[in-house]
Formats: structure tokens, sequence, C-alpha cells
């Protein structure tokens, strides 16, 4: 302390240095004492980060060591294949080379089935007439390499009837070497005409095929949208008047509601939507009483129950005409 009493340094240069003696003074560093300082640090800290990084890497180490003992043995083995097939996947996928991919593992399994006796050595078919032995297999997927352990008889059936020609079928697998394939197939019914086009038909309406051969040229003909699915009843009812079904050359659906009959003789039937046995069996009394499927007309309706429209054709008009108007002639004549 001074002579006033106060002291003569602060107290925070009161703080001493290590090994002073009590009461030497301390001097704060200077500026440029804390920039070598904070120099210092900054260059030591690398060391300590690396220092840091390397107990956590050799922890990591350590931890990831006693996991991999715990591995079942193999398990890196089955991981590289797994990573190998994975890659293959994606390049297949990538380079749209899936197709190939299944069907080339396709053939090598059926290849091991066929080493070991699952071989197919014996086919037998039966039913099949409108559709060919070869057509048959090849839908079925039955190949030269084909195995029977791994042929699925279900999916084969499947195939097979997507053939129109194909009503049902059996694929039975007969281990360890015999396949047996049975089909039931649809007829030939009708003659189907729509929008100007002729396919063949089966009884309940599919389409058989989309032309005409000639052995179809003696079927039936039905004509407009809905016939085909029609056909079969309209066409058993028609076959009780075997006069008219014998005239009959094509059956045309109206408005998917009722039918007109075109004859042979160029006669144009109209029948009723409803009533159609009522309608038939007049037109049957009048051929019968007055020979009017004979006669020179063109179009006879029975739509109407209480009455028989007919249309003459165009000579026959004329030849009415002509006779109306001699006989109008001679009766004024004869008042004359």
């Amino acid at each position: 302390m001074d002579g006033g009493g106060r002291l003569d340094q602060s107290l925070r240069r009161s703080r001493l240095k290590d090994g002073d003696g009590v009461g030497a003074p301390f001097d704060e560093p200077s500026l440029t004492h804390a920039h070598d300082l904070h120099h210092d640090l900054h260059q030591a800290e690398p060391d300590d980060i690396a220092a840091g990084r390397f107990a956590w890497f050799s922890a990591y180490s350590r931890k990831a060591a006693r996991f991999a003992d715990r591995l079942p043995r193999g398990f890196g083995a089955a991981a590289t294949v797994l990573i190998i097939g994975g890659s293959l996947a994606y390049g297949a996928v990538r380079g749209q080379h899936v197709p190939a991919v299944v069907d080339w593992l396709k053939d090598a399994r059926d290849v091991a089935a066929n080493s070991v006796g699952f071989r197919i050595a014996a086919i037998s078919l039966s039913g099949q007439k409108e559709v060919g032995r070869d057509e048959i297999l090849t839908t079925a997927g039955v190949t030269g390499n084909a195995s029977l352990l791994f042929l699925d008889a279900d999916a084969a059936r499947v195939r097979l009837m997507a053939n129109p020609w194909i009503a049902d079928a059996a694929v039975l697998k007969l281990y360890p070497d015999r396949l047996q394939i049975s089909i039931t197939e649809r007829q030939a019914f009708a003659l189907w005409q729509k929008d100007g086009h002729v396919n063949v038909i089966a009884a309940d309406g599919t389409v058989l095929e989309p032309y005409v051969e000639d052995r179809y040229l003696g079927l039936p003909l039905v004509v407009g949208h809905g016939a085909a699915r029609q056909a079969k009843d309209f066409l058993t009812f028609l076959d009780r008047y075997p006069d008219i079904r014998g005239m009959l050359r094509a059956s045309v659906m109206v408005a998917e509601r009722r039918w007109n009959l075109r004859l042979t003789n160029g006669i144009d039937v109209r029948l009723p939507e409803s009533d159609v046995r009522g309608a038939l069996d007049r037109l049957v009394a009048l051929d019968r009483d007055k020979k009017l499927l004979s006669r020179d007309i063109t179009m006879i309706d029975l739509r109407l129950p209480d009455r028989v429209t007919v249309r003459l054709s165009d000579t026959a008009a004329a030849a009415r005409d002509e006779t109306l108007k001699a006989n109008t002639k001679a009766k004024k004549g004869g008042n004359a």
C-alpha cells in the first residue's frame, strides 16, 4: 500500500506465477503473447482431432469384429452372391432383357428336371378335330425341352380354352413322364353377318372363324347386332315350322328385339316382338289356304295381331293397276 492506504497494484496483477514468491508481481500477457498462444492452440488442434478420430475408429472396429463373429458361417459369400444377383437383375431390367432371362431360367430348370427322369416321353391327345395337334401342344406350352415336373397344368388349361374352338380342356400329368390332354370342341352352328362381315359362330354365339370356308356355306345365316347370342333359341323354335325353315334364306334381328325372315323367293316376313308362335301359325294357315307364299309379293307384315299386311312386287302392283283400270273401263262401257 502507498502512504494513503491504497493498493499500489491492481488485484488482477496480484496473481502469482508458479514458483514465484508470495507477493511477487505477475505481468499480464501482452497482445503479442496472446496471439502466439492462440496460434499454438490451432497448431495442436489437428493432432487432437486425429487422435479422437482414431479412438472412435478403434472402438467401431472392435464392435464390428464382435458383430462379425456372431454372423453364421458363409454369410459373406451369400451376401456377395446377393449383391451380384441384384446387379444382374438391375441390368436385365434396365436393358429390357427380363423376358430373355426368364426364358433362360425356365430352360435351365427344365434341363435339370429332364436329367433326373421327368422328361415328357408320351403325350395322349383326345377330342381334337378342328384344332391341330401342333397347335394344341404349342398353346399348352409343351415343347421339346419341357419337363413334366415344371409344367403348370392349370395354366395350360387356361391357355387352351382361350382358343375359341375349345369349349373345355383337361390337362393331366401322369408321373414320371406321361401327359394326357383332353379337349371338347365347339361346333360350327351358323354364319353371322354384322357390319358387312360374315363370321362362323358356335351355338353359344362364340365367333370361331373370322372368314367363311366353302364347307360352312350351308349353315343358316343370321344378321344384325345381337343375332349371334339369340340365334340358337330362335332357329330351334323355327324348326317347328319345317316348310318355312326350308324356305329360309336369312334371319334378320331388328333392334335386338325381334326377327324378320328373308325367304329364298325374296319375301320379307316381319315377325312381332312377342307371340311369334301365333304369327307363324297364321302365316302357315294363309299359305295353306291362300297360297300366300307362292304369290308375287315382297313383304308380309305379321306384327299386328288382328291383321296381315301384304306388299306386292312392282310387277304385281303394275299388273294389278292395269287390271283395275280395265275393270273400271268395262264398267263404264256397260253403263253407257
